[in-house]
């Protein structure tokens, strides 16, 4: 059994563990508070942007009215939107959308141009690009991996300014024609004990057509649209118009899903501090008990001792 100062040195250790914990539960309690209002805030705008997005891309015949909506018979490379969080003490949430996004990518056989939001993603998915590399046996589109672009340490409350690069590289990356499909794999918010990983079509918008039922599963249904085929009127003139609002619309699809996930990630963090700190709370009542038990046998052991020398004493005193 570990000494009573061994064992007290541990309570301690577990105590300062779970002040730390529940500093970090009340951190991220606070903020998601402020992450779910702006979630909820910005969802029916974002569904509402959907729909006039869907319905556009719906009258074009032939020709698209717009770059961003042009369909590509063949699809030669791909290019993924991964957002994950700078910082870990998340529970799985970082891991389970990076997870989901590589899935994603083996199945859907193509090459990847990676896009990151947030270190951890970053560092992830750089490891797994090293990994394929080196394995000798993965297929040549494993290996034709890369990080296009990473951004971290986005402030806590992201507007259409703070996601504008991010946008761009997205634009430049589909209208130079390096890939011929978008997605974006975001982490979305149901509730605070309730998170789930997605894979999202970004672009060309358009119904997407998944090649196999494990693509199927790995994405995600699109936003239900309420009525298609609505007749738009333009004002000056449908270019001007289109050449403004859906690169827009697109960023702001790609707001929402930083926004989702940012609350995601303080859901996870603050439910995962919680549960650490009531583990830790479990953890010192048992050391507590060990200490105990550890010090009662130390006093038995001590007065066993002292009645051991007692009855020396009385027998040499006999002799």
């Amino acid at each position: 059994m570990p000494s009573t100062r061994e064992i007290k040195r541990r309570i301690r250790s577990v105590k300062n563990i779970n002040q730390v914990t529940r500093a970090l539960e009340a951190v991220s309690a606070s903020s998601v508070r402020k992450a779910q209002a702006a979630v909820l805030a910005s969802r029916p705008y974002a569904q509402h942007a959907y729909d006039v997005l869907v319905n556009v891309a719906a009258q074009s015949t032939g020709v698209p009215l717009h770059p961003l909506l042009e369909v590509r018979p063949q699809v030669t490379r791909i290019s993924v939107v991964l957002i994950t969080g700078d910082r870990g003490l998340a529970g799985a949430y970082n891991a389970n959308i990076v997870r989901r996004a590589i899935r994603f990518a083996e199945q859907y056989e193509r090459p990847v141009h990676w896009i990151t939001v947030g270190r951890k993603g970053r560092d992830l998915i750089r490891r797994h690009i090293a990994a394929r590399q080196r394995d000798e046996n993965a297929p040549a589109f494993l290996k034709d991996q890369q990080i296009v672009a990473e951004f971290s340490h986005l402030p806590a409350d992201p507007d259409l300014g703070d996601i504008a690069q991010i946008a761009q590289i997205v634009f430049d990356e589909f209208l130079r024609v390096p890939v011929d499909e978008v997605f974006i794999a975001y982490t979305n918010f149901i509730n605070t004990m309730m998170q789930q990983p997605r894979v999202l079509p970004l672009l060309p918008l358009r119904p997407f057509e998944a090649r196999s039922r494990e693509i199927m599963e790995l994405v995600a249904p699109e936003p239900e649209v309420k009525r298609r085929n609505r007749d738009y009127i333009y004002e000056p003139s449908a270019t001007a118009i289109l050449n403004e609002v859906i690169p827009r619309f697109t960023e702001l699809q790609i707001l929402q899903a930083v926004r989702e996930s940012l609350s995601s990630e303080h859901s996870a963090r603050m439910v995962a501090m919680r549960n650490a700190s009531e583990s830790a709370e479990t953890l010192g009542d048992l050391l507590q008990l060990e200490f105990n038990k550890a010090r009662q046998l130390s006093i038995t052991s001590e007065l066993l001792d002292i009645v051991g020398g007692v009855e020396a004493l009385k027998q040499s005193d006999a002799g």
